[in-house]
């Protein structure tokens, strides 16, 4: 690990200093950097996670202090490594280290990798970035006129104002993020862009058992800036339970697929490329094909992709083609505008129908647009809070419903190198479970230096893990959930979830059918996430390991949070009618993750801008 000593104001504490210590097996010189760049990272943090990492150094040290006698930055190596050898041997005290290690992990992750992915850079951008008329919030005047706002330029804000711009309407897009350009991400460290593009530095967690990780883009183009870029079909059976049970005309299957059609056509989705698909797929179509299951390269909105593994901090080759690069040009060609790092206080309304909207500029300032339309798109965790802040959110279903497809990792050990980091980071769907058990298994890398966090325990053993984690393949698996959260708060979106029982039992059975893939693609042992049994080096072991795995100990992951305001034709359950309107005030649309009725069961940025577009042409029509 190589940095510049960059100590903030003040230092990083001598807890922390000693935490970076004991995890990676450091000299106190290269824990003292680390610790530095962590405290530099966590400034980014909102104020209760920040909270929470001071209080987990302050208890480590005090556990120091309480086994040993010193604190935890005055133990030599020998004691240290007795000492977290003893902390993950605890339940209490091994949740806190797991927890503990995920910053010091990425950050020290980052300082290694930092310097070969922008070595790895030999070829030029496939496309230069595009045309968008942007203007941020510190240069719009204070009051101004529009047709239609569009609160949020992801997947749904962006579908829809290139619909209504499309019709001739005077549109503007408003997007708390600020435009992120490709020199950016081939230049900017991995921590430097995981901190400017996720929302809280991706720190966003839905409190619950288990508490679960949910980093949610922030930027011009939303979480297509940081998605996969996996693209699947809206599933029939999905659409026809909506049409039929929710009352959603536009999700009959007949209707929906000229839609999906063209988000097909706009996303320019296509199968990855074998030359880019890296080994992490290849173990995947390996291990699918000795248990004889159903895999296939998965559709991927990446023309041009160059196999970086990079798609979740912004692609360093402009390859992943989110919507800021074609669905939010096409709405700037055909005159929508678009408001950067501009925050939505509240919709303006009045006499019953939508007014305009009230913005607050990052100096603290507001400013109004006047419009007579306004379209909510601010995505399932933002759009509740939004609509409450603005006195729209007296629906007793508003924020409830909430589903996200939780997930969980495996990982394999291989004699070969795999390096999973060279290839694409979602490559391969392995989709034999996903009709009988909702289980949807996919080749899942992370970018350079980010892919630690699945490995277990602390200190001598996980350094010498690192050292080797070029041998590494993983796989991920989500679920299709029950709508088992809710967000609440209207300053703050505050997001509650409970894994339900039978959901635990899904992510658990697909542990065992990771597992079981990588043993069948040559794995020489799984690190399956389950305390006590962390690496196992048998399907014996594996199955063993699975029957005494607690939902409540999961390391989970979400990253599609869907329902929140849900549309049907119901008026006591959706807060939303069939047709995307906000129930109870005239000129209010909803058009984004948090309409679709149920979990889509698949990811959803497809879903999402079909579901967006009939929305949108409703309101042009």
């Amino acid at each position: 690990m190589t940095a510049p000593e960059r100590r903030p104001p003040g230092g990083a504490r001598p807890a922390l200093e000693g935490l970076c210590a004991a995890l990676l097996d450091l000299p106190p010189h290269e824990a003292r950097v680390l610790a530095n760049e962590v405290t530099a990272m966590s400034r980014r943090f909102p104020s209760h996670a920040r909270l929470a990492l001071s209080a987990g150094y302050a208890t480590t040290d005090a556990l120091s202090l309480l086994h040993t006698g010193s604190r935890l930055h005055r133990l030599d190596a020998v004691q240290r490594e007795a000492l977290v050898d003893r902390l993950c041997a605890g339940t209490a005290t091994a949740d806190l280290v797991d927890a503990l290690k995920v910053p010091v992990l990425m950050t020290h992750g980052s300082l290694s990798a930092g310097p070969e992915m922008i070595a790895r850079l030999t070829e030029p951008p496939a496309r230069p970035d595009a045309p968008l008329d942007v203007t941020p919030s510190s240069s719009w005047p204070s009051r101004s006129l529009a047709d239609v706002v569009v609160i949020g330029s992801g997947a749904g804000g962006a579908m829809a104002a290139r619909v209504l711009a499309r019709a001739g309407l005077a549109v503007v897009v408003i997007e708390e993020g600020r435009r992120f350009m490709v020199e950016e991400f081939r230049n900017g460290t991995p921590l430097d862009r995981f901190g400017d593009l996720y929302r809280d530095a991706g720190a966003t967690m839905a409190l619950g058992r288990p508490p679960v990780i949910m980093p949610i883009g922030r930027g011009v183009g939303g979480t297509t800036l940081v998605n996969s870029g996996t693209c699947y079909r809206t599933p029939d059976d999905v659409l026809l339970r909506w049409r039929d049970q929710h009352g959603v005309d536009a999700a009959d299957p007949v209707r929906f697929a000229p839609l999906l059609d063209d988000v097909e056509a706009t996303l320019q989705v296509a199968p990855v490329p074998d030359e880019v698909m890296g080994e992490n797929g290849r173990v995947a179509l390996r291990g699918a094909a000795a248990l004889g299951w159903s895999s296939h390269p998965l559709a991927r909105n990446a023309p041009g992709c160059g196999g970086m593994c990079q798609c979740a901090i912004g692609c360093p080759r402009n390859a992943k083609f989110g919507v800021h690069l074609n669905a939010l040009p096409d709405a700037c060609a055909a005159g929508a505008v678009i408001l950067s790092e501009a925050r939505v206080e509240r919709v303006l309304h009045g006499a019953g129908r939508a007014t305009g909207v009230r913005v607050q500029r990052p100096d603290g300032s507001v400013l109004e647009i006047l419009a007579p339309r306004v379209v909510v798109a601010a995505g399932a965790t933002e759009t509740p809070t939004l609509l409450r802040r603005s006195a729209l959110g007296r629906h007793p279903h508003l924020g409830r419903n909430l589903a996200v497809h939780p997930a969980v990792s495996t990982a394999g050990w291989f004699d070969e190198r795999i390096d999973s980091t060279r290839g694409v980071l979602q490559s391969v769907g392995i989709d034999e479970l996903h009709r009988s058990d909702g289980i949807l298994i996919e080749a899942t890398a992370t970018p350079p230096g980010m892919g630690s966090m699945v490995l277990p325990g602390a200190g001598r053993r996980l350094a010498e893990q690192l050292g080797r984690i070029d041998h590494l393949a993983t796989l991920g698996a989500m679920i299709a959930d029950a709508p088992s959260g809710r967000v609440v708060g209207a300053r703050r979106a505050i997001v509650r979830y409970d894994l339900a029982k039978a959901d635990g039992d899904r992510l658990v059975r697909a542990i065992t059918a990771m597992g079981r893939v990588l043993f069948a693609a040559g794995a020489t042992a799984v690190v399956t996430g389950i305390r006590g049994h962390e690496t196992v080096h048998s399907e014996a072991e594996l199955v063993d390991a699975t029957t005494h795995a607690r939902h409540e100990r999961l390391h989970v992951a979400a990253f599609h949070p869907t329902g929140t305001a849900r549309m049907g034709a119901d008026a006591q359950c959706h807060p939303v009618d069939a047709v995307g309107r906000l129930r109870g005030v005239r000129g209010v649309w909803v058009a984004d993750a948090s309409v679709l009725p149920t979990c889509p069961e698949v990811n959803p940025q497809m879903t999402i801008m079909a579901m967006a577009q009939a929305i949108a042409q409703g309101i042009a029509g």
